[in-house]
Formats: structure tokens, sequence, C-alpha cells
């Protein structure tokens, strides 16, 4: 709700922005129209046209940030955005055809006919005033324009920047014209049409600006420097093997990324999603952007002969444990676990298992010797038997027979949680053993396999012995 109304309110700034661009512009249309009525000045009819196109171009960007916030729908996917760069376009296309009128004009009035231009004080009162407006109206739009990266807002403030420096251009052109009528220097009143020409100038260079940065949005050109800066980001994300392309487009004041990235082949759906949730949130803090990642799985340089092996069992889908490997002579033998159906036949169950030697042996370019150890994956849950009175009592037989094995065991130190369950006419035991904390994780299941073994030859009832292994500071 609070992300809804934030939106809301900055697309009112937005409106209320070039609404008084609209408003200023038409003030400044009206005085300077009524100025070229009396003065006559080549200079100051510029200056009123550009504030007609400034009119014009105020209209235009009112409508384009009205459209330009819209949410994106069927016919635009990608939202409105695109409005405001081409709002700007179409007001670099009146820029530059202001500027060519206005030096035909000047060239005519400097060499094929003159113009009597007659300025007062009342001259240099409504170009002081437009001055001031241009100002304050280029400085509004400028923060609202900064504030929402609002390209349509800020060619509107680029426009009355531009008229700043055109308004001073012209008071000098009419100031000069005014000081040749007064110490009757005739040739100052080519002052009025060189200073056309200047604003034109300043007009064409503003238009050049805006229209090369309009066109390359509308082009999708990225800004220089950003896509570089985009792919060093993502590879500095851990789980990144390589950012292999980036690309970029802008509409509006937002930015749609599509980055492709290599991704450790063994990372499982889970951790690649949040992975690209990582990366889309490092985007989003160097630009406002709507990014879509695409993860490509690859061998790390550095990937461990068991990695590889997992990797393989990984893409047969295929799962595995207790991967080991032992190296002699220049051979490599692998042993593993290969966890199957339970109710797959055994023809089946060792193709699969073939399969997995194949893909194994290709690791070592043939001189690998893999041996595949065949069980079921688990998947019927069981109710257990019940027969509480005697399962209770080898419980207890079994806790109290672990915690004599102290003696044998320096690295046990106690046992607790006996539970017996009798199911499929077998009968499971499972318990929790604390052990030195400080132990590796190598020996402690040593340990366990070794007290394993024991409980079932002391025993024999038992089919199998599940042992977790505690540190001391969980007990």
């Amino acid at each position: 709700m609070a992300l809804s109304q934030g939106f809301h309110a900055a697309i009112q700034e937005k409106k209320r922005a070039a609404l008084l661009s609209i408003g200023s512009a038409t003030l400044l249309l009206c005085l300077k129209t009524f100025l070229v009525v009396r003065t006559g000045s080549l200079g100051v009819l510029s200056e009123a046209l550009h504030s007609g196109l400034d009119l014009v171009a105020a209209v235009i960007t009112f409508l384009s940030v009205r459209v330009s916030d819209r949410p994106a729908d069927e016919r635009h996917p990608y939202g409105h955005g695109k409005f405001e760069n081409f709002s700007a376009f179409i007001e670099t296309g009146l820029l530059i055809l202001t500027a060519v009128y206005i030096i035909y004009e000047a060239f005519q009035r400097l060499f094929f006919h003159t113009v009597h231009i007659q300025p007062g004080l009342e001259a240099f009162l409504i170009l002081f005033v437009a001055l001031a407006i241009d100002l304050n109206r280029a400085r509004a739009l400028n923060k609202v324009a900064s504030h929402h990266e609002s390209e349509a807002l800020e060619a509107d403030a680029l426009h009355f920047s531009t008229d700043v420096w055109s308004t001073l251009v012209v008071i000098l052109g009419v100031a000069l014209v005014w000081a040749g009528d007064r110490w009757n220097l005739p040739w100052l009143v080519y002052a009025d049409s060189l200073a056309g020409l200047a604003v034109a100038g300043v007009i064409l260079w503003v238009g050049s600006q805006l229209g090369r940065r309009t066109l390359d949005a509308l082009l999708d050109a990225a800004p220089s420097g950003l896509q570089d800066q985009i792919v060093s980001a993502i590879e500095g994300i851990e789980g990144v093997l390589r950012a292999d392309r980036v690309r970029l487009r802008r509409a509006g004041n937002r930015y749609f990324v599509d980055a492709t990235v290599s991704v450790a082949r063994t990372a499982n759906l889970e951790q690649v999603h949040e992975l690209t949730d990582r990366i889309e949130k490092r985007v989003a803090q160097i630009v406002p952007a709507d990014v879509l990642v695409h993860a490509e799985p690859r061998a790390p340089r550095d990937e461990h002969l068991f990695e590889s092996v997992r990797a393989v069992a990984l893409r047969l889908g295929l799962a595995v444990h207790d991967v080991t490997a032992s190296q002699q002579d220049g051979d490599l033998f692998v042993e593993l676990h290969l966890e199957v159906d339970e109710n797959l036949s055994l023809r089946e169950a060792h193709r699969r298992a073939t399969d997995l030697e194949d893909g194994i042996r290709a690791l070592g370019n043939g001189n690998v010797d893999v041996n595949i150890h065949i069980e079921p994956l688990g998947r019927h849950i069981a109710t257990p038997e019940t027969r509480a009175g005697e399962m209770r009592q080898l419980e207890m037989a079994v806790e109290s027979f672990l915690n004599r094995m102290t003696s044998a065991y320096d690295e046990l130190l106690n046992t607790h949680d006996v539970r017996v369950r009798q199911v499929d006419h077998h009968i499971l035991v499972s318990c929790h053993c604390v052990m030195k904390s400080e132990l590796s994780i190598t020996r402690v299941h040593d340990v366990l396999a070794a007290l394993e073994d024991d409980v079932k030859e002391r025993f024999p009832q038992i089919s199998r012995v599940t042992i977790h292994p505690e540190p001391t500071e969980a007990s």
C-alpha cells in the first residue's frame, strides 16, 4: 500500500511540474509576442518562437508524463516509458526547425533588407521578467526531473535553461541597438540579427545534445560504462562463476537488464533461484531495473573430483552418497552408493549404474575404475509394529551398552535418546551420541560405523542402527 501511494505521489508531482511548465510557457509567449509587435526585434522574435516551441514541448511533456507512468499491459509488456523518450525526440526536431528559421531570418536582415527596431524601457522590463521566469522554472523542473529520472521533464528543463542564456543574448542585442540609436552608431543595428544567430546557435547545440541522448534511448544504446559496471557487480556476487552476457535497454526512467551467468553445475534449483534473487537486487542498487537472469551450469576451473562425480549423477537424475576415491599407479578407483527406486528390477537398476559408471570414467580419460553399491531410495513411509514392552526393554539395553563403550572409545562421551522400532519385521535403532567437539567429521564417521557394528554384533536381532553425533555444546 505504501509503495502504491508513493508511486501515485510521484506521478502527481511530475504532472504538477509539467502543468507549471505549460503555464510559464504560455505567459512567456504572450509577453514576447507583445514585445515583438512593439520592437520588431529579430532577437525578440527568435525568443518568442523559442517560447512558442517551449509551449508545444511542455504540452507534449505533460501528455508523455501521463502516458509513460501507466503500468505494463498486454500490448505494451515493457511499459510505456518510451513515450518520454519519444516526446523528447519530437522536442529536438522542433528545436532544430526553430533554429533554422531564425538563421534564415537573420541572414535576410543582414544581407537583403533592413528592419527598423524600436527598443524601449518596456522591452527591457519584459525581457528581465522573462529571464526570472526561465530561471525559476528551469530550477523547479530540474529538481523534479532529477528526483524521478524523467527524461521528458529533463528535456523541458533543458529548454528553459537555454532560454536563460538566449534571453541574456537578446537583452544584449536590444541594448546594443538602443545604444546605436542613442549615440548614432548605425552599424550596431546588426547586433539584433547577430543576437538572433547566437540564440539559434544555442538552440542547435542544445538540440544536438538532447537529440543524441533521446536517439540513443530509442535505439536501446547503453549508457557508456553502465554495462561494465553491472558486469563487475554481478561477477562480484558469491556463487557466480562468470557473467557471460549482459544486455540492457532503457524505457523512460527504467532499465531492462538481461543477464546470462555461469553457475556451478552442482548447484540445485533452490540455490540457483536464491542466487538470481541476489543478482536482481544488486543490479537494482545500480539502476532502477527490471532484471531477467538466465543461469548456465558450468564446471568451475578448480572443481573437485567428488563434485564432478556428483555433477555426472545430477545430469543423469541420480542420487548418490558416500563417494570415496583412491589413486595408485596412475589409476583412479572410485566407490559410491547409488540410490534407486525401490520398485526397480535389478536389470533396470544395473543399467542406471552402468550409465553412471560410463560418465565417471569419462572424467579420467578411461583410467578410472568404478564400483557402485546399489541401494533402494526410501519412499515408503512405514507404520511401526506395536510391541512397546519388548521395544522399551531393548532401548534400555542398547543405551546401557553404548554408554559402557565410552571406555573403549575415547571419542565417545555419552549416549541418549535411544529409540527402537519394529518396521516390516525389521528392528531399527536410532540414538544420539555426544562426542568431542574438536574431532574431524572423518574420525566421527569412523567411530560411529564401528559403534553400529558393535551394536549389531551384541544384538543380532537389530537390522539397522542410525547414530546422530552431537558436539558437547549441543548436549
